[in-house]
């Protein structure tokens, strides 16, 4: 989950790849995966579909028991809001979920009132703001 990610497990990112324009994706789940490469696409062994990842720079060291690197993947599953904008994420957002456009290497993103599915207040929208819960 999301919240479990420290920022320290993430201190080695150079670059996060987007598979998809998230510009309409209100949020993305994220995870810590045990991944061969520092760089490479990931395989994908999850229901729904991957849409990003995080590189890691050079300095990123594996792990000695397992000779992995863990790195962040970014994925939607069949139920998630955009493809089911009134199913079971109409309101809320799964524990791992955060705003895509809080996301930056060795930032772990936030949950937003978007990401939430609730709309800021009318107030807020004149005034351009948004809090992030």
């Amino acid at each position: 989950m999301s919240s479990l990610i420290t920022e320290d497990e993430i201190s080695q990112e150079t670059n996060l790849v987007w598979l998809e324009d998230t510009t309409n994706l209100d949020y993305v789940r994220q995870s810590l995966d045990r991944l061969p490469t520092r760089r490479a696409k990931p395989a994908y062994h999850r229901d729904g579909r991957m849409v990003g990842y995080a590189q890691l720079g050079p300095q990123a060291k594996a792990s000695r028991s397992s000779g992995t690197f863990r790195r962040r993947v970014f994925w939607l599953l069949p139920h998630d809001r955009d493809s089911q904008p009134g199913g079971v994420y109409a309101k809320g957002a799964p524990a791992e979920a955060v705003d895509p456009r809080t996301l930056t290497p060795t930032s772990k993103g936030r949950k937003t009132e978007r990401s939430e599915g609730g709309p800021p207040s009318s107030a807020m929208q004149e005034l351009g703001i948004t809090l992030p819960l």
